[in-house]
This record gives structure tokens, C-alpha cells and sequence, in this order.
């Protein structure tokens, strides 16, 4: 099982952090790889929205199903793979700071087929790829503000 725990602080007010972050189809703008990423459920986020995503990583490219199994407005979004080959669930939550707000992001996943091989890489390449997504998250939101 492959774990990793980000934070990552952001100049920019929490509401406008949480609507960006919780708004998948953001994904490809700041997370290196995604290639698309679009909600195949209508209506507004609820627990139950699905979306489809397609990324790119070591050289494959992957397809997944996302289904949200919680959501708090506008202090945290968890996803769960439906589909693809890399079962994952993420989990981003955001708290007010002083100035600006707090962004975690919990990621857990287990590799199957290719990606099993390369399991034990896996786990500081995942990690160093969250790291710098949302490093480059935070850039986005603090240029646009």
C-alpha cells in the first residue's frame, strides 16, 4: 500500500483555494501528467458525483473513474477510483490560516499489473509527483489572486 501526506500552504482565501481544488476538471491546469479530466455526473458536487480522468505516468497512459464518497462543503472533497489500474483514494481538505489557508492531501492506492512491478519505486515517485502538484497549485492560485 502505497500512503503519502502532503501539506501545503496557500496565500489565498480558503473558499477560493476549496472551489478550485474541488473542481476536478482544475486538475490538469496543476497536476502534472493529467490530460483531462471531465464530471460524468450532472448537477452540483454531492457525494456520489463521478468523473472521468485521463494522465499520463512512466510513459502509460491511464484511464480512471472517480467517484466522490465525502464531501464537506467547502472544507473537504474525497475521491475513490472506480476504474483504472491503479486502485487510489484521495482526500483534500482545507483550513483557514491566519493569512491565507492550509491544504492537505491524503493519497493511499495499491498498485496492480504493470504498476505492481515498479511498487517499490512507486511510493517516493508518487510522492515527490504530489509534492510538486501542489506546490504548483499554489503557484496558480497566488499568481491569479
Amino acid at each position: 500500500m502505497i500512503e503519502i501526506h502532503v501539506k501545503q500552504d496557500i496565500d489565498v482565501p480558503t473558499e477560493k483555494v476549496f472551489s478550485f481544488i474541488a473542481d476536478f476538471e482544475n486538475n490538469p491546469r496543476w497536476q502534472k501528467g493529467m490530460q483531462s479530466a471531465v464530471f460524468t455526473s450532472e448537477g452540483e458536487l454531492r457525494v456520489g458525483s463521478t468523473y472521468d480522468q485521463v494522465a499520463h505516468f512512466l510513459g502509460r497512459e491511464i484511464r480512471t473513474s472517480f467517484e466522490v464518497i465525502e464531501f464537506e462543503p467547502g472544507r473537504s472533497v474525497a475521491i475513490e477510483s472506480r476504474s483504472g489500474p491503479f486502485p487510489i483514494r484521495v482526500r483534500r481538505a482545507v483550513e483557514p490560516l491566519t493569512s491565507g489557508t492550509r491544504v492537505t492531501a491524503d493519497v493511499s492506492g495499491d498498485p496492480t499489473g504493470f504498476f505492481r512491478l515498479a511498487k517499490p519505486l512507486m511510493q517516493a515517485m508518487v510522492r515527490r509527483s504530489v509534492v510538486k502538484d501542489y506546490e504548483q497549485l499554489r503557484a496558480l492560485l497566488e499568481e491569479a489572486s
